[in-house]
């Protein structure tokens, strides 16, 4: 047995006996995507399908880590495990995925009984979401029982990340019509639970209105009908109501075929992320591949040619070139 594996088998059992050391450890190597990653994931995927993963997402400043950090108290008070994969796709500069969330949940952050963990992009929006995907599958392999995702925006990369969830909440604020007009733009389809947050403001009938004509025209493959859930975080009012509608769903998948065509989904999704990143990283490999890049890049910068020919030609590099 080589080094790289006995490392990895070691690390493997510290995972699966919860240890949060070994599961930030397992965290970081995913993210960095490092050469043991594949190893250590194909080690983890036996363990996982245990836990509830929950997709929370909505606009900024709709209050969804406050949403989270309740929520998770409210499972901490059941006694069950919680893990926290909080994802900012914001400027890599800003340091608002380690500082923001961390001050917020700051009170959490104490409980042994949860693990809480900030991921940015770093401008790698399509291998955040795999990263995201493979921190869930260690939090699910470490024996956390409810697995809560939240992202900033409600981008396509964060409807990416969340479509891997058991169950996706989307969360709105009265008086905010852009948020709505988000969810007509393509939201809607993954909504399974839609919260109204800061229910305590003025226009909070009037967006739950306009949610309920909306939701009336969407008619889903699955029948379920998204239940709208009215809370104020941060008064701990409709949490109780939240988790409900989060069973609710969870145990209505469980029995529908659609269940298990969104976990199809999901796989295939996850299939097509991995080969993209392989393929890009066998493509630039070798040092010549990586020189022919910044070659074609300073030539399509300066209009002598067309980025589509210029990938044309890496693909035909000689296979020991690029690989």
């Amino acid at each position: 047995m080589s080094t790289a594996t006995s490392s990895t088998s070691t690390l493997l059992e510290r995972i699966f006996e919860g240890e949060v050391r070994a599961v930030a450890r397992a965290i970081s190597i995913v993210e960095d995507n490092v050469e043991t990653a594949a190893e250590l994931m194909r080690g983890i995927f036996p363990r996982t399908g245990k836990g509830l993963v929950v997709g929370i997402t909505g606009s900024p400043g709709v209050g969804k880590s406050s949403l989270v950090d309740r929520l998770a108290g409210l499972y901490r008070e059941r006694q069950e495990r919680v893990g926290i994969v909080a994802v900012d796709p914001s400027s890599p500069f800003s340091g608002g995925a380690i500082l923001g969330d961390r001050i917020r949940m700051q009170a959490l952050g104490l409980d042994p009984g949860v693990f809480i963990r900030s991921m940015a992009t770093r401008g790698q929006l399509g291998g955040l979401a795999r990263a995201t995907v493979d921190a869930v599958a260690v939090l699910d392999a470490a024996g956390y029982g409810k697995i809560v995702v939240e992202t900033v925006g409600v981008g396509q990369d964060e409807v990416e990340i969340v479509k891997a969830a058991d169950v996706t909440v989307v969360v709105l604020v009265p008086g905010m019509g852009d948020d709505v007009q988000a969810i007509k733009a393509g939201i809607m389809e993954i909504g399974d639970v839609f919260v109204i947050n800061k229910a305590d403001r003025d226009g909070v009938l009037r967006t739950e209105k306009e949610l309920e004509a909306l939701l009336s025209l969407a008619h889903r493959a699955d029948g379920w009908i998204p239940p709208i859930v009215k809370t104020v975080a941060t008064e701990n009012r409709g949490l109780q109501e939240l988790a409900d509608a989060i069973e609710s769903y969870y145990e209505f998948q469980k029995g529908a075929t659609e269940g298990l065509e969104r976990r199809t989904s999901v796989a295939r999704w996850r299939i097509l992320e991995l080969l993209r990143e392989r393929l890009l990283a066998r493509a630039l490999k070798s040092e010549t591949a990586t020189l022919q890049v910044d070659k074609l890049a300073a030539q399509v910068a300066a209009k002598e040619r067309d980025p589509y020919s210029a990938v044309e030609e890496l693909m035909n590099l000689p296979r020991g070139e690029g690989s």
